[in-house]
């Protein structure tokens, strides 16, 4: 009879198990079911942050613009001045120079990068298929207190120095919301090189008249290194589909600053 008594229990215990077991596909599905649903996802043509961060105390606006064709760019302003930089027309990838406060053209392998990462807007695993992307879930672990599963992400590989590099991101999603609160990567160039950076995402809130939710606080820096975090962005708004002035993206005709390597 114990014997037997064990054996429902383990069966039981399986099945339980059996039922809550996930896939990389079911937790990206629930995310996007959680968050507004797949329909209002694939509407983003375009989005608009307007957003600030607290630097020395003091804040420092940012408005950032994205659209689907990859088109980007992001202004700072600071002390009244604003200055522009990760601005990509579809073809040229250009930043202003803080010392000089001249527009520079980043080189071609910078360009080619941010030009690939233009697919993934306005999420990575949107249209992961489609692109060429990979999912698995890679384990559980514990963030900051909150059990989360583990999904990586691999990308196309990309070029860095002249030569083919993996591109590989890992997601953290909240067992209990199914939204992703960390992401970690290889950081691919530039002095950071090798090194792990990580994202954090919190304080999910539903965009005013898109249907979706985002998270309205993001912190970035070097993973599980105490004191390493940069200064939160904090978003104050997040409009979907913008009107946007193309002239933005425009690299300034009167700046003929040569290519840079960054």
């Amino acid at each position: 009879m114990k014997t037997f008594k064990l054996l429902l229990v383990a069966f039981a215990f399986t099945a339980f198990a059996q039922v809550n077991a996930q896939t990389a596909e079911e937790i990206v599905a629930n995310y996007f079911e959680n968050t507004g649903g797949i329909d209002n996802w694939k509407k983003i043509k375009g989005i608009k942050f307007v957003a600030s961060v607290n630097q020395m105390g003091m804040e420092i606006p940012i408005e950032m613009v994205q659209l689907t064709d990859g088109r980007m760019a992001t202004t700072i302003t600071f002390q009244g001045k604003e200055i522009k930089q990760g601005v990509f027309d579809g073809e040229t990838l250009w930043n202003t120079n803080f010392m000089s406060m001249k527009a520079e053209k980043s080189d071609p392998e910078q360009t080619a990068m941010v030009k690939q990462a233009g697919v993934e807007f306005p999420d990575p695993f949107l249209n992961y298929k489609e692109n060429g992307f990979t999912i698995e879930l890679d384990g559980e672990e514990t963030i900051d207190g909150t059990e989360t599963f583990k999904i990586k992400l691999t990308k196309k590989p990309i070029m860095v120095d002249g030569k083919e590099e993996e591109n590989i991101v890992y997601y953290f999603f909240d067992k209990d919301n199914f939204v992703p609160i960390v992401s970690r990567a290889i950081v691919p160039s530039g002095p950071a090189k090798g090194q792990m950076s990580e994202s954090k995402f919190s304080d999910y809130q539903e965009v005013e008249g898109a249907g979706i939710y985002f998270p309205f606080s993001q912190t970035m820096g070097a993973a599980m290194a105490p004191g390493a975090e940069a200064p939160a962005i904090t978003f104050k708004s997040v409009e979907v589909n913008p009107t946007v002035d193309d002239s933005i993206f425009a690299f300034p005709k009167e700046d003929a600053t040569p290519t840079t390597k960054n």
